[in-house]
């Protein structure tokens, strides 16, 4: 028998649909989609070809894994009513029938100058304004692609109150990503595209898991690589995820669903006090009734929101979505550069990993010894400097790896060439001195010769 459905008219005339069977309602939201493939394929062509391929020549299977997300009243389905993507036809015409298959409506965006600068931003503009101010009510703007150009325009969505949700191949811009409601970042694309790919990692031998993930896991967030556990004992040991089961078991709430959405839209682990404030926030009830009887909010974590990790140490304690980070993306204490101000202010902006001078030298001589003797391939090449990082004594999460790797590709070092440590070192450093000054940050002489001697890992002082 079919589950009953109830459509409910908001004050603003959106139409929201829920079913009144199962255990949580699935919300029906209306969205819009605007691909820039230009944008995207040719970002994510540069940190994994295979996964590159896939988004250009299977759109609708993506498609169908992005139609799933949680937000902080939990679970919805996406409908996208709206499907355009813009590309140059010069260049990608091959694609064309791909996304034509897909239920797209592909507006060709042809180079108008030479430096091969073609109007795709502005089709995408004028369309997503004109889909702002049209007659159907769009719930979701999804804006594919990584141009911090379109910050005017998810500022737009958020004044008309839409939610944004931004796809990228490459580094985003922390203007940009403050504006959205949601960033699928590069890496989650091509997990994204190549799920299969993604549970073959998770599954891969030889690497412990700190933190077991729901198997059933929004499509849109396909399960990650967890990371391998430190050679020493932590002080607290990372609260293993509870099973499946029991996970979809764990009580719906307010405070529950605002604490997952939060955990799994960071682009970094949260101070555990941070996330606490957010659920007491969501239900006032809690602060009263001793975290609903646990007794404390890391106690209230581990029996309600099973899907999130947590730690006490280090100070001042951290929450993290385990599907993503591991232990070892936590930030440690001292020894990043002269200036604790100015290191600071580079992770908080352009989302730099807070790790130790030590730790990026080891990073990075790794990274430099492993692609003098194997082929660069983004999961398997990160998975070896993790490992070498591990033994090292330096342990380094899969999320700080990542995105050093794709740092130094977007900064214009080809990998596959075997190039030095030294040469990594100064690329990651230009990309990560880039971010800061694309950010609008006033750095002197001696904030960049400190922010390179940090990030270059110590490589770079002679």
């Amino acid at each position: 028998m079919p589950d009953a459905a109830c459509r409910c008219v908001g004050h603003d005339g959106a139409v929201t649909t829920t079913s009144t069977t199962g255990s949580e309602p699935a919300r029906r939201l209306r969205s819009a989609l605007f691909v820039d493939f230009d944008n995207v394929y040719l970002g994510l062509l540069r940190i994994d070809p295979v996964a590159a391929e896939q988004f250009a020549t299977e759109p609708g299977q993506w498609l169908d894994r992005l139609e799933a997300g949680v937000d902080a009243d939990g679970p919805f389905q996406r409908r996208f009513l709206v499907r355009l993507c813009y590309l140059n036809p010069a260049a990608f015409s091959q694609f064309r029938p791909n996304f034509l298959r897909a239920g797209f409506r592909v507006v060709d965006c042809p180079s108008l100058t030479q430096q091969g600068k073609s109007s795709a931003d502005i089709y995408l503009v004028l369309d997503a304004v004109d889909a702002i101010s049209g007659v159907t009510h769009y719930d979701e703007f999804v804006i594919a692609s990584a141009d911090a150009d379109f910050t005017p325009l998810a500022l737009r969505c958020r004044a008309a109150d839409r939610r944004v949700s931004i796809i990228t191949a490459g580094p985003v811009a922390g203007a940009y990503r403050a504006v959205a409601d949601t960033v699928v970042s590069a890496d989650e694309l091509a997990e994204l595209v190549l799920p299969e790919r993604a549970a073959a990692t998770v599954a891969a031998p030889g690497e412990a898991s700190e933190a077991t993930v729901p198997a059933k896991a929004p499509r849109a967030r396909t399960a990650r690589a967890t990371e391998s556990a430190p050679a020493e004992k932590p002080a607290t040991t990372p609260r293993k995820a509870k099973a499946p089961k029991a996970a979809a078991a764990a009580p719906v709430s307010k405070a529950r669903a605002v604490v997952v959405q939060r955990v799994r839209t960071s682009v970094r682990p949260l101070h555990a006090s941070t996330v606490a404030q957010l659920a007491q926030n969501a239900d006032d009830e809690l602060a009263s009734t001793n975290w609903a009887g646990a007794g404390s909010f890391l106690a209230w974590l581990a029996r309600d929101v099973p899907e999130v990790a947590s730690a006490t140490k280090p100070a001042p304690g951290w929450v993290w979505d385990p599907a993503r980070f591991g232990e070892a993306d936590l930030p440690q204490p001292g020894g990043q550069v002269n200036s604790a101000a100015i290191s600071r202010q580079v992770v908080a902006v352009t989302d730099t990993p807070g790790l130790t001078t030590a730790q990026y030298g080891t990073l990075l001589t790794a990274l430099a010894d492993d692609l003098a003797n194997e082929p660069f391939e983004r999961v398997a090449t990160s998975r070896r400097v993790r490992e070498a990082c591990q033994a090292a004594g330096a342990p380094v999460g899969r999320a700080s790896v990542n995105v050093v790797l794709g740092g130094i590709v977007f900064a214009g070092l080809d990998l596959a060439t075997a190039p030095s440590a030294e040469q990594c070192a100064r690329a990651w450093a230009d990309n990560v001195i880039g971010l800061c000054r694309g950010a609008r940050m006033e750095l002197s002489p001696a904030d960049v010769a400190a922010i390179r001697s940090w990030v270059g890992g110590g490589l770079l002082d002679s």
